[in-house]
């Protein structure tokens, strides 16, 4: 096993302190900034579309990027003339350019980048980056061209100097695994809110969305491409973020979208099959995982030994390892123990080191939530946070958007939206919410298309063995016909013995599987809506329809008359 640090945090480099300090406030003042004031007409609170580009920043001359890349700017008239070219910013996406801009041209898929640069020139880039293959097309634009063998693998480190190093004024933690990632995340940020001081606020970078203190924008994906994510750290550091939590995805491992970052915490949960249409072998997934857990990507890693996945990533790491245990492994250097599980969150003591022993809360239900506390909480005290502190701040998050969220209508029965789309996780969270029913559990779930087919079985299987009434349908079927996917779930569920399995209904439409789920419940029972979560659309044939779970729960429970009338303040409060 690699060795570990102190597991108290005692042995990280230093870097942005949240710890006692006579220092007074950090050294990052807020910045006022357009892109971040809210408008009169938005409601407080909800995502917005910002422009998330620093301001103020020094320009770069493209003489000393091309220093940096090892080559020098080719030209079709005077490329001497195109070193002084001053660069305030990089984008790999030509609409999103601006004036000044360096436009990276990648080659994908079905068109290469270099495709659009004349549409980038025209908005203003200033350079282009590409590889051989568009070299000759960039210089058709009339721009300089820094020409690389891979350029995307090169955009990330180019990104980071342009945007003056942001990274290395903020404290960044950054949480991998397949399940969990974004709960923890959540979970982290609460914790640096709690220690941080005044004037400083924290950042998140995840799934759901980032935020900027206390400004939200949607994300696209759960790990921005490199170009977008070091302009994001820019403005975090603008607007006085010192600390960040943020979700680190294999595909952002594998296409180099965290290139120029380096974690000073990196933390793991778990490991079980996912985007196998991406990895060709839970082998590859693992070790596009524990590329996160090397010099080059972080300081020092917290792992849960709990997982098999992280055993091994624990003796294979190759940077310092503190380890935890939610089931109370002797040998972890920070365990649960005393674990009381409650409906609505559990409560236990995180043992640590030297006789530490902090209690702490989950805010929210099922085992698996132990574990994603712990995980935040040992982050947080590795990356030198109080225990005491970390865990308040834990136990203080309102919850998590699409992760165990209750829908209350006022209805005699627990109502939840869960973001569960693959097997593990489907049977974690029926498993959870079993625990704290006395009734029955009436759940739906359904596939995605396009994506990876082969855990639709095991998904239909779990279903149908762990819930009482297994309504399979819809989820964002993409391209693929609904009923084909439904079929290969039916499958799945077919293969539980029939005296194991609830009763299973199909309804291709999601609506109206989430009315069959709740016109089955009765007091004491749980209706659990799984695998879209957070999302607020439905792609079915390219077209992407407006769909939110909790939305549709809520008027599914109204419908059936099964609602609590309500004051239009408790309504509010409720959603």
């Amino acid at each position: 096993m690699t060795d570990a640090v102190d597991p108290g945090g005692g042995s990280r480099p230093p870097r942005p302190s949240l710890g006692p300090t006579d220092t007074g406030p950090g050294n990052l003042t807020a910045v006022p900034q357009a892109d971040l004031t809210p408008s009169e007409t938005e409601p407080a609170g909800k995502p917005e579309a910002l422009a998330l580009r620093p301001t103020g920043l020094r320009p770069v001359p493209l003489a000393e990027l091309a220093r940096t890349l090892d080559v020098r700017p080719a030209h079709a008239a005077d490329s001497a003339a195109a070193e002084d070219v001053p660069v305030t910013g990089i984008t790999h996406d030509s609409r999103a350019v601006r004036p000044g801009d360096v436009y990276a041209a990648l080659p994908g898929a079905r068109f290469h980048g270099v495709d659009f640069a004349t549409q980038a020139a025209s908005l203003g880039a200033v350079a282009v980056l590409t590889d051989p293959a568009g070299t000759e097309r960039a210089l058709a634009t009339g721009l300089p061209v820094l020409t690389v063998d891979d350029p995307r693998g090169r955009m990330g480190r180019l990104a980071a100097e342009i945007y003056g190093e942001p990274g290395r004024d903020l404290l960044q933690i950054g949480i991998t695994g397949t399940s969990g990632k974004t709960t923890t995340a959540y979970l982290v940020e609460g914790g640096l809110r709690a220690a941080a001081k005044e004037g400083e606020l924290t950042g998140l970078i995840g799934t759901v969305e980032s935020r900027v203190g206390d400004r939200r924008v949607k994300s696209e994906r759960t790990t921005p491409e490199a170009t977008d994510l070091q302009a994001l750290f820019a403005v975090m550091r603008e607007n006085g973020v010192t600390s960040v939590a943020m979700e680190v995805s294999s595909h952002a491992l594998v296409l180099g979208r965290v290139d120029g970052c380096v974690f000073d915490v990196a933390v793991f949960n778990n490991l079980s099959p996912e985007h196998l249409d991406f990895h060709p072998d839970m082998d590859d997934y693992f070790r596009a995982k524990a590329a996160l857990f090397t010099p080059e990507r972080s300081r020092v890693g917290v792992v849960n030994v709990d997982d098999e996945w992280g055993q091994r990533l624990a003796g294979e790491a190759g940077v310092p390892v503190v380890t935890f245990s939610a089931e109370g492994h002797p040998d972890a250097h920070w365990r649960a123990e005393d674990v009381e599980i409650g409906p609505l969150g559990s409560t236990f003591t995180a043992v640590g080191p030297n006789g530490t022993r902090v209690r702490a809360a989950a805010p929210l239900p099922g085992p698996f939530n132990v574990s994603n506390t712990l995980a935040a909480l040992v982050a947080l005290v590795v990356a030198g946070v109080d225990a005491q502190t970390a865990a308040d701040g834990i136990a203080a998050v309102p919850g998590v958007p699409g992760r165990l969220e209750r829908v209350d209508a006022g209805q005699p029965y627990l109502a939840v939206v869960d973001y569960a789309h693959k097997p593990d996780a489907v049977e974690s969270v029926l498993r959870a919410v079993r625990k704290v029913t006395p009734g029955r559990v009436h759940a739906v779930l359904g596939c995605g298309g396009d994506r990876d087919p082969h855990k639709r079985t095991a998904m239909g299987a779990a279903l149908a063995r762990l819930a009482d009434t297994a309504v399979l349908t819809s989820d964002n079927p993409r391209s693929e016909d609904p009923l084909m996917i439904l079929a290969a779930m039916l499958a799945g569920a077919a293969e539980v013995p029939s005296h194991e399995r609830g009763t299973v209904l199909l309804e291709e439409d999601r609506a109206a599987a989430v009315a069959a789920a709740v016109a089955r419940a009765e007091p004491g029972d749980t209706v659990v809506v799984a695998g879209k979560g957070h999302e607020q659309g439905q792609d079915i044939a390219g077209v992407i329809r407006p769909f939110d779970d909790r939305e549709v729960l809520r008027e599914a429970i109204v419908a059936a008359g099964h609602a609590t009338p309500r004051s239009q303040d408790e309504e509010r409060d409720a959603r």
